[in-house]
């Protein structure tokens, strides 16, 4: 039996992972959720989020590189699925912020994948 994952019991990330928040999931394992995100900045916008409470970039260590390399293999799998078009002609942005000055708003570790046809209301760069 493997120990459970620590978690923050007001994180509104912790409660969803838990189940006790509802949420519009796409994927479900033993480390990680993704679900949409509910203030969507783009056609397609939805998280990926570590189980484990991790606040954020800030605080990653070596045991971390595993998990994040999962997440940056499921991401363009799960666009795909969500719906994004295909490299190069479509595409997807991942975005993580880390703390207040990079815009985080919820302290748990949180990657966006975002995309469809542009532009969109969040561009982080020139809107085409």
């Amino acid at each position: 039996m493997t120990a459970p994952l620590p978690r923050d019991p007001g994180c509104i990330f912790c409660k969803i992972a838990a189940g006790e928040l509802p949420a519009r999931k796409i994927h479900e394992d033993d480390e990680l959720i993704a679900f949409y995100d509910i203030a969507p900045k783009a056609p397609i916008h939805f998280m990926l989020v570590p189980k484990e409470h991790i606040p954020s970039t800030a605080q990653f260590g070596p045991r971390h590189a595993a998990l994040m390399g999962r997440i940056m293999l499921l991401a363009p799998k799960l666009a795909q699925e969500q719906g994004c078009a295909p490299y190069p002609e479509g595409g997807w942005r991942i975005i993580i912020n880390t703390g207040r000055h990079g815009g985080q708003e919820v302290p748990h570790l949180h990657v966006h994948v975002l995309g469809g046809p542009r532009p969109w209301k969040w561009g982080f760069g020139p809107e085409l």
